[in-house]
């Protein structure tokens, strides 16, 4: 199968639409299949402007790629350049067909995915797409307002796909009730070989908190919609040391609501991994995911986890087996539920058990089979639809 991912983005953006993306396509690639990855330009790689140029694969940050990568000029988001947006291209439609793609998959699609769908349209091929961003909840963080204009983007977008779907049961009932059609649930998978109890480190431990302190992690983007201001009450309790992991606009502002907090910047791969497992507690504060993979990767680590009870965590957290669930914006409730982790060590361990258990099969191949047979269930009904 030829598929051709649209991504808003792509490593080396860290986040979960990038990361996912990486998942889907090595996984196909494993499969022996042929993805072909459509990518905002990253801030250290300038695609070409000239529309006739080829892609340089293998080159630059898509050297390690799993699979061929066409970046499309973008400009960095206003007050937020961590975020990348595509520009008006006509490399988006050239590449699908140059590639001869049987579907193509759009993931999160917004501004480079919308020009995604319409070049499927136009040349008939199905598209499959994942919504993976609350972009109303953005819009009712940063603007006050908008949120029903966001879903009405949402709903036009999701619409045209043969099928849309979704990481977590309320991200699906979300999309139900705002009148998206044609959705399943895909949920996302964690690597359960690099985040592992095992790579606990004591040494690392000692650094961050030298009187023996418990260690409560935060991993995640600095941005106004995570509210880890929420922290600022667990920096206050006894015995207690926070650790933030992650870059973003509210770096600054962070670091003086968080007194006492270590502040250890942007961390990935087996160095995140030693990170995770090295937490006493992991504490998640924003209310607008859609699924919230640090979750799944503190679980995996053996770690226990409070988050809010609202969207994906709501999936992934069993209150009272594997971590706590809070009311979302609620500092108090975060102080208390951590305040009642930090006083009960057999309880720390139970509950970092069954975290692990509970994800050791929801592996990136086997949610990435799970994707195949969405795409083999459009393909078949774009088939029936032709035939009859």
């Amino acid at each position: 199968m030829r598929v051709v991912i649209v991504t808003e983005s792509f490593p080396p953006d860290v986040n979960g639409v990038a990361h996912c993306a990486l998942q889907t396509a090595r996984h196909l690639v494993d499969r022996g299949h042929a993805p072909l990855v459509v990518a905002p330009a990253s801030p250290g790689f300038a695609a070409p402007l000239d529309q006739r140029a080829a892609p340089a694969a293998g080159t630059g940050p898509d050297a390690l790629a799993p699979c061929p990568v066409v970046r499309v000029p973008s400009l960095p988001l206003p007050g937020y350049p961590q975020v990348r947006v595509a520009l008006p291209s006509r490399r988006v439609a050239a590449a699908i067909g140059e590639h001869r793609a049987d579907i193509v998959h759009l993931a999160s699609p917004f501004v480079l995915g919308v020009r995604g769908m319409s070049a499927a349209a136009r040349l008939g091929l199905p598209a499959v797409a994942v919504y993976q961003t609350d972009l109303a909840g953005y819009a009712r963080t940063y603007m006050g307002a908008g949120e029903a204009a966001a879903w009405r983007r949402i709903r036009s977008v999701h619409a045209a796909a043969d099928r849309t779907l979704a990481p977590s049961s309320a991200a699906l009932r979300d999309l139900e009730a705002h009148g998206v059609p044609r959705v399943r649930l895909w949920p996302r998978g964690v690597d359960t070989a690099r985040f592992r109890p095992a790579l606990r480190d004591e040494s690392l431990r000692r650094d961050l908190a030298p009187d023996g302190e418990l260690i409560v992690g935060y991993v995640g983007r600095l941005a106004p919609e995570k509210h880890v201001e929420l922290l600022a009450g667990t920096c206050g309790l006894d015995g207690v040391r926070v650790v933030v992991v992650g870059d973003g606009p509210s770096d600054t502002a962070l670091r003086g609501a968080l007194p006492g907090a270590a502040f250890l910047g942007r961390r990935t791969g087996d160095d995140l991994a030693r990170i995770f497992a090295s937490l006493d507690v992991f504490v998640h504060t924003g209310p607008f995911e859609t699924f919230c993979q640090t979750v799944q990767e503190a679980m995996a680590s053996g770690v226990p986890v409070v988050a809010p009870a609202v969207g994906g965590p709501l999936d992934l957290v069993d209150h009272g087996r594997t971590g706590l669930l809070v009311p979302p914006g609620d500092p108090a409730a975060v102080r208390e539920a951590v305040r009642s982790l930090a006083a009960d060590p057999a309880l720390r361990a139970a509950y970092g058990a069954a975290g692990r258990a509970t994800v050791e099969g929801r592996t990136w191949a086997a949610v990435g089979d799970q994707l195949i047979e969405h795409y083999g269930d459009v393909l078949a009904a774009r088939r029936t639809a032709v035939a009859v």
